[in-house]
């Protein structure tokens, strides 16, 4: 019988990009290579990115970092809304300012992003089978990263909003057999010099 062993799952955001279908910026580009650097010498064998240019110029410039890791196109790693809450399900004081912020949100994104969630959580979580731990590198997109931090945290479903994942910016989620996840490290960016952290936030977010 094949034993389980303990996934290492690596999420990043995106480095800066020129616009949401266009390029990374030159800072983007510096952040994504400064990413790959503080990741060299983990044993990172796995490396899935979303389908978007964005996502997709990050994964490269941080295999470029790496020894013998090809990037993988995953549109499970890709920029979509996870969860679409009803108001029920949200705090009543924040509820208003919440789904103003989903209005936009189609029927045919609310399934498909449900549909592309489900996947992520089958994808990137949980144990690995094998006697071997995995080391596995997702370079995504800020909604995915919080989908699956409130996964890892046991949260509501709807939690996933309200955690804001900095351009290239760090989180390590540790799925152990027999035991909850943990969160290790969530939103680290030590590897990114000050000009090149929080880089699209408002000041009030840039800590």
């Amino acid at each position: 019988m094949t034993g389980t062993a303990t996934r290492y799952l690596y999420l990043a955001r995106h480095g800066e990009a020129e616009s949401e279908d266009g390029p990374l910026t030159a800072n983007g580009r510096r952040q994504a290579v400064l990413l790959g650097r503080r990741l060299r010498g983990r044993p990172v064998s796995l490396l899935h990115h979303g389908p978007l240019p964005r996502a997709a110029q990050t994964a490269t410039l941080i295999a470029q970092q790496l020894d013998g890791v090809a990037p993988q196109v995953s549109d499970a790693a890709g920029d979509y809304v996870p969860h679409l809450p009803e108001r029920a399900e949200l705090p009543p004081d924040s509820a208003d300012f919440l789904l103003r912020f989903l209005d936009g949100v189609t029927p045919e994104e609310r399934g498909t992003g449900r549909q592309l969630a489900g996947q992520a959580l089958d994808l990137f979580t949980g144990p690995v089978a094998g006697g071997e731990d995995v080391h596995q590198l997702v370079v995504t997109h800020g909604f995915l990263v919080g989908w699956l931090v409130r996964h890892a945290l046991d949260a509501p479903a709807w939690r996933w909003l309200g955690v804001h994942p900095a351009n290239a910016a760090l989180t390590v989620i540790r799925y152990p057999p027999g035991r909850p996840p943990s969160v290790l490290v969530h939103n680290d960016t030590r590897h990114l010099p000050d000009e090149l952290r929080w880089t699209g936030f408002p000041p009030e977010l840039r800590l």
